[in-house]
């Protein structure tokens, strides 16, 4: 059988994965005359159709405003002020935007990928769908190779630079992994999540803190709601019926200023494992680890999107000094720049995580409540908390100036 000889193409940045990160940077770089190739090795259909929670902070939609991405976005978002809180039986509402000025947007990941891939085409940014990633040599060189596979034939992009966007069982983690450290935190917990058809319980999503552990609920339209309950880590999806997740469902949220949680036919559900990562540095040579390929957090407060957005931010600014003056100074700061923004956004998902979520011991549910009560009553905590909830400012802006 005769193999066509791979398919080789040269570019300035090789950006591999079309998720959040790799997308909006492509966005970034064409918007500053740099051209880029990204590699997903998924289809496009596959991409566009991942459902994944999308809330997004003011941070991130301002970006999207700025790229000229976020039409649809305005229209079909769910604005949101904060969030609902309820423990001891009392719902509270805590609003951030009348601390802030700045608001939250629930905006699915799917949709957000899918506005980035459609304003592409006029960018000369190109997205090749099936194309698996499968090597990245050269890293220590000013010429790094990313070697791919397509279901008919092979390829390489030549690139300056390599953009490691594919998460953290990707290519380009692996690839650097042997020059990094990575410390974790892994969760004696998971979510067991579901979508179903019933009246959401409140406008805005709503944290339920209880003894017993955490309920979360939120909205997916007016008769459709994404819940989840906090589980021991090793669950078995297999023991718990649809009557067994509404009544516990409906015990944690239990309150004497609402009526009863809503059932209704569970059309989807979910197990997700919760644990932190952080990778540094995020730079090896000429290889940028981006979003999930850096850092994991635990879905509380839906920080991972924004993070990646900020991240690529960081380097589109870097890469931009780098292709318009030469300079190397931003590019040899990509890693300090983006981490500490990373590690705030880290210490805010721990505290949210560990004040609504059972720890097991007989300090747990004293401490979370005391917590939980200085968030509802003093304006100091609640502004702290909402700043970070709606989104820090970035720490670049995406274009080079």
């Amino acid at each position: 059988m005769h193999t066509p000889p791979p398919q080789r193409i040269r570019t300035r940045v090789a950006v591999i994965g079309a998720g959040p990160a790799g997308l909006s940077l492509a966005h970034m770089l064409a918007l500053q005359g740099v051209d880029a190739v990204v590699l997903e090795r998924s289809s496009e259909e596959h991409v566009r159709s991942r459902v994944r929670a999308g809330v997004l902070e003011q941070s991130t939609v301002d970006v999207f405003d700025q790229l000229g991405v976020s039409a649809d976005l305005h229209r079909e978002a769910l604005r949101h002020k904060g969030f609902y809180l309820r423990f001891d039986r009392a719902t509270h509402h805590l609003d951030f935007h009348a601390d802030t000025g700045r608001n939250a947007f629930v905006y699915g990941q799917a949709k957000v990928v899918g506005d980035l891939i459609d304003a592409l085409p006029g960018r000369a940014a190109p997205v090749i769908f099936d194309a698996e990633a499968v090597a990245v040599e050269g890293i220590g060189t000013d010429r790094p190779e990313v070697h791919f596979r397509t279901p008919n034939s092979t390829g390489v992009v030549e690139a300056d630079f390599v953009a490691g966007c594919d998460g953290f069982h990707g290519v380009a983690r692996a690839t650097a992994e042997p020059h990094v450290r990575t410390v974790q935190r892994v969760y004696p917990f998971a979510w067991l999540g579901i979508l179903a058809h019933s009246t959401p319980v409140t406008e805005e999503g709503m944290y339920s803190a209880h003894p017993d552990g955490l309920s979360l609920h939120s909205m997916r339209g007016p008769q459709l709601s994404r819940q989840y309950l906090q589980v021991p880590h090793d669950t078995d999806l297999a023991h718990w019926s649809d009557e067994r997740i509404w009544k516990e469902l409906r015990h944690r949220s239990a309150a004497d200023d609402a009526d009863e949680l809503e059932t209704g036919e569970i059309i989807e559900r979910s197990l997700t494992r919760l644990r932190s990562a952080v990778t540094e540095p995020m730079r090896v040579g000429s290889l940028f680890l981006l979003g999930d390929a850096a850092h994991i957090l635990p879905p509380t407060g839906a920080k991972g999107l924004n993070l990646a957005v900020s991240d690529a931010c960081v380097l589109s600014n870097a890469l931009g000094g780098y292709y318009a003056d030469r300079r190397t100074d931003l590019l040899d700061a990509y890693s300090v720049t983006a981490l500490e923004r990373i590690w705030q956004t880290q210490a805010f998902s721990w505290r949210l995580t560990s004040a609504l979520h059972r720890h097991d011991d007989e300090f747990d549910w004293p401490l979370r409540r005391a917590r939980l009560q200085r968030w509802v009553a003093s304006e100091t905590a609640r502004r702290e908390l909402g700043e970070v909830y709606l989104g820090l400012p970035f720490p670049t802006d995406w274009r080079y100036r």
